[in-house]
């Protein structure tokens, strides 16, 4: 089925324009929600919304913006105030910068866009994928759209394709600093070593998404099924966690088990061993990392 497009824009690097149409990369209806309805005959509830203080239903028309300055006290604005505080949608993405695209961090990618090429746009529009795929940079730009101003990248993508991720801005991404690492403790090259064993004998040399699949929406929609068929519906029993105790062990206890499903399975791929001279030297110099 031919993907339909949300919105349409500008694409311009230097004095060249291309006009390209914006795509959700997420398909129609992958999502499973619930609805709210009333228990006793099934119809689907209407949201309202209740003035605590007057303790009454607000209708529509009664219902402004308020920005809150300081903590219960908001400041209101009427529709016309609203329109003039939010950003002209020109719907241009003016590239404005180039930088590598390894150089982006990856907690600033917000959401993801396909674009494509709109009419009279198609010879520019692969010229900058190919450009972008031969230099290994990366795009930035300003969006303007819906009244709200985004920071943008735009990538190549497979053969001739373009991307748009929406970016956080940096005042929008929390500090990894924030985030308590428990007690400071050096780890151990023999730990170390497990580790890497257990991570390479898991290895592969790609990622394939459609390796997986959401496990909980299947069940969901079998037990939806199961209902709407007349029967009765129960839930499973958590699996319980074991404590890990001793690190060492835990990993021991992994590699033993991954060895015994390579034992199983002839077909699986080997895991990847190191020569004896690397396995040697691999403490030493990750120590050295470590200590530098």
């Amino acid at each position: 089925m031919v993907a339909r497009a949300f919105g349409s824009a500008s694409l311009a690097f230097g004095l060249v324009s291309i006009p390209v149409k914006v795509y959700t990369t997420q398909k129609p209806g992958s999502q499973l929600s619930f609805n709210l309805v009333h228990d006793a005959c099934g119809t689907r509830l209407k949201q309202q919304y209740v003035c605590p203080q007057h303790d009454e239903i607000v209708t529509r028309e009664h219902i402004v913006k308020g920005y809150e300055y300081a903590k219960g006290q908001y400041l209101t604005f009427t529709n016309d105030e609203i329109k003039a505080l939010e950003a002209i949608s020109d719907n241009a993405i003016a590239l404005s910068e180039f930088v590598p695209a390894d150089s982006v961090d990856p907690v600033y990618i917000d959401k993801t866009f396909y674009l494509g090429p709109d009419k009279g746009g198609d010879r520019a529009y692969r010229l900058l994928s190919a450009a972008l795929s031969e230099t290994g940079l990366v795009g930035l730009a300003r969006y303007s759209a819906r009244g709200k101003q985004y920071a943008v990248l735009v990538r190549p993508y497979g053969e001739e394709g373009l991307l748009m991720q929406q970016l956080n801005y940096a005042d929008e991404v929390r500090g990894f600093d924030e985030v308590p690492l428990g007690e400071s403790r050096d780890v151990g090259d023999v730990e170390l070593n497990l580790a890497v064993q257990l991570i390479e004998q898991a290895a592969s040399e790609r990622f394939e998404p459609e390796k997986y699949r959401d496990e909980v929406k299947d069940r969901v929609l079998g037990l939806i099924d199961q209902k709407l068929a007349g029967q009765e519906i129960t839930a499973e029993p958590q699996p319980q966690r074991g404590e890990i105790i001793d690190l060492m062990e835990a990993l021991k206890a992994s590699l033993g088990a991954s060895l015994r499903e390579e034992g199983q399975d002839a077909q699986r791929k080997p895991a990847r061993t190191a020569s004896p001279r690397k396995e040697e030297d691999a403490p030493r110099k990750r120590k050295a990392a470590r200590t530098s």
